[in-house]
C-alpha cells in the first residue's frame, strides 16, 4: 500500500495546485481530505472537464472532485482490492481503516506488473460461423476482415505485444484458409501450432488436444473477439487469485420496458418507471491452470461453461476478470460493421 501524503489537497485548493500535485504523484490521482477523513478524488479528466465549464486555473476543486470515490478497507485481500478495483474500471483505490479514515492508496498496477512468460495461448477458430452467412460461405469466421485484418491476426498481434510466442489454433471449418495465411507464425515471431477438430468440440474440447508438457496457466479466447485487454494482467491477476481458472466477464444490461410493479400480496408497493437490470456475462477470454485440462472429456463436444460448473462443484476456485475496456463479440452481422466502424479508434492499424 502507498502511502498518501504527497497526493492529498483540500477541497478549497486550486486547479493549478491540483495538478501539480497530480503531475508529482505518479499515479495520475490526487485525493481531496480533511483531516483524516477522505471526501473525494479528483483527476486530470475531473479538472479537463472543468475547463469546458468555464473554469480557470485559480477556481477551487470544489465543484470538480468525486465526492463519491470507490474505496477499500484495510481487511480487504489483494484479490479482493484488485477485483474491487477493475470492476469500476479505476487503477487507483484509496484504503480506509475501520473508522473510515484514510490509511494508504493501492495502486493495481502494483500487483498485475510482473515478468512476462512463455505461456501458451489457445485461440478457438474452429466454429462455422453460421449466423454471419454468407459472409462466412468460403472463410472461417476469425479470417473475416475488421479494419485491414483479419480478426484473428490482430488478436495474435495484440497477445504478442505483451510477450506470448507459443500459439495453439483449434480449427475445423475451413481451416486450410487458416494454415496457409499463417503457416508456422514465424513471420509474427510466434510459434503456431494447430489443433485438428475432426468434429464441432464446442468452445473447450478442443482443449484436450493439447499436448501433456505443458506446465504453465493457459489463456483460451474465442476467435471472433476483439478486446483491447491488457493480457499480461489477466494472467497475473489469476495468479495472484491462487484460481484453477479465471473467467473474463463483461457488465451487460438489460432494460425492461415497462414500469415494474412490486406487490406484497394485492398491496401495491413500489412502482419503478423502466428499470435497468445489470448482469455480468461470459466475454470468451479464459486463464486455466494446466490440470483443469483432466475435466475435459477427450474427444467430446464440450463448453466452457460446462468446465466451469464442473470446476465449481468439485470445490475448486473459478474467479472473474471483468473488462472495462472495448470488446466485441463478432457473431452477428451488425456486429461486424459496428466492428468495421470502430476498428481505428481502438487498435493499431
Amino acid at each position: 500500500m502507498r502511502k498518501t501524503k504527497n497526493i492529498c489537497v483540500n477541497p478549497q485548493a486550486t486547479i493549478h495546485s491540483t495538478l501539480e500535485v497530480i503531475d508529482k504523484g505518479v499515479i495520475q490521482i490526487a485525493l481531496v481530505v480533511e483531516g483524516k477523513k477522505l471526501l473525494g478524488t479528483i483527476t486530470d479528466g475531473d479538472i479537463r472537464r472543468g475547463f469546458l465549464k468555464g473554469k480557470n486555473l485559480e477556481d477551487s476543486i470544489e465543484e470538480l472532485f468525486n465526492n463519491n470515490p470507490v474505496t477499500g478497507t484495510v481487511n480487504q485481500s489483494q484479490e479482493d482490492i484488485v477485483q474491487t478495483a477493475l470492476s469500476h474500471g479505476i487503477k487507483q483505490l484509496p484504503i480506509l481503516d475501520g473508522q473510515g479514515d484514510l490509511v494508504g492508496i493501492e495502486y493495481v498496477d502494483d500487483y498485475l506488473r510482473g515478468p512476462k512468460k512463455p505461456n501458451a495461448v489457445v485461440l478457438m477458430a474452429g466454429g462455422l460461423g453460421a449466423r454471419l452467412r454468407p459472409l462466412t460461405a468460403d472463410i472461417p469466421k476469425p479470417m473475416l476482415t475488421v479494419g485491414s485484418k483479419p480478426i484473428i491476426e490482430t488478436i495474435l498481434e495484440s497477445f504478442s505485444r505483451y510477450g506470448f510466442r507459443n500459439f495453439y489454433f483449434s480449427v475445423n471449418y475451413k481451416a486450410d484458409k487458416i494454415r496457409r495465411y499463417f503457416k508456422d507464425g514465424n513471420q509474427y515471431g510466434v510459434n503456431i501450432t494447430y489443433l485438428n477438430e475432426t468434429h464441432q468440440m464446442g468452445t473447450a474440447g478442443a482443449l484436450s488436444l493439447l499436448p501433456n508438457l505443458i506446465t504453465e496457466p493457459i489463456i483460451v479466447m474465442n476467435g471472433d473477439i476483439l478486446t483491447d485487454i491488457n493480457f499480461e494482467h489477466l494472467l497475473n491477476y489469476h495468479l495472484l487469485a491462487e484460481a484453477k481458472a479465471t473467467m473474463c466477464v463483461r457488465e451487460y444490461q438489460l432494460q425492461v420496458p415497462y414500469g415494474v410493479v412490486e406487490t406484497k400480496g394485492a398491496s401495491i408497493q413500489r412502482i419503478t418507471e423502466k428499470p435497468i437490470q445489470k448482469f455480468y456475462v461470459n466475454a470468451g477470454i479464459y486463464v486455466l491452470n494446466p490440470e483443469v485440462l483432466e475435466l475435459i472429456p477427450k474427444g467430446s463436444s464440450f463448453d466452457m461453461p460446462e468446465l466451469f460448473q464442473t470446476l465449481i462443484k468439485s470445490g475448486q476456485k473459478g474467479c472473474s476478470f471483468p473488462i472495462k475496456g472495448y470488446w466485441m463479440d463478432i457473431g452477428q452481422p451488425n456486429d461486424f460493421e459496428q466492428a468495421n466502424t470502430e476498428y481505428e479508434d481502438n487498435f493499431d492499424v
